[in-house]
């Protein structure tokens, strides 16, 4: 597990009280309380248990469900030549903090409020930076069908995941995407002014 804060989100987005999860893995409530505090760093059998159970839970609650059950279909992009001021816009616009960067049709990279807040802060790079400049990574690309079981384990390691078909762009899922999905709960997202 790449970080251990990830416990705490994955085990309350399942609804999961600490009890149930101490019990699973053998520790009492206080140490599994540590351990999602970072007061203590489990060792390595520990934390595949904690994993292994995770993993099982979100597996049964999510019997069939895809990426395209969870994810949010529309996806804001930008070109790699719009303004970064503006790319910063968009991202305040609808409310996300990430967001993909294409070349005509083609998924080039992502810039996140961390690159934008880095590049605006660079003096030489406030008037003129594109954001091809200053891309990060693409994200990951997965199919229309792929398990959500494995999304989940994909995002503790990336901010965002691409979904295609045939291709095409069809939506992206983040965390609270992959969380409200799982809840049942419709996805919202502010409203262009």
């Amino acid at each position: 597990m790449d970080s251990l804060s990830e416990i705490r989100k994955r085990r309350r987005a399942l609804g999961l009280p600490l009890s149930s999860l101490a019990q699973a893995i053998g520790r009492s409530d206080a140490t599994l309380s540590r351990i999602e505090r970072g007061q203590i760093r489990p060792s390595y059998e520990v934390v595949r248990r904690i994993e292994a159970y995770l993993d099982a839970r979100e597996g049964a609650l999510m019997p069939g469900l895809t990426a395209k059950d969870v994810m949010t279909r529309s996806v804001h992009t930008v070109e790699g030549t719009t303004p970064l001021h503006q790319a910063g816009t968009v991202m305040e616009q609808y409310g996300i903090s990430q967001i993909p960067v294409v070349e005509g049709s083609k998924v080039t990279g992502s810039i996140s409020e961390t690159a934008v807040l880095r590049a605006l802060a660079h003096q030489g790079h406030r008037a003129t930076a594109m954001a091809r400049e200053v891309q990060e990574s693409a994200y990951p690309m997965v199919d229309i069908d792929f398990p959500v079981e494995l999304l989940a384990a994909m995002l503790t390691r990336v901010p965002a995941v691409l979904v295609v078909h045939r291709g095409n762009l069809q939506g992206i899922v983040t965390k609270t995407d992959l969380i409200r999905g799982l809840r049942g709960s419709t996805i919202r997202r502010p409203s262009p002014a």
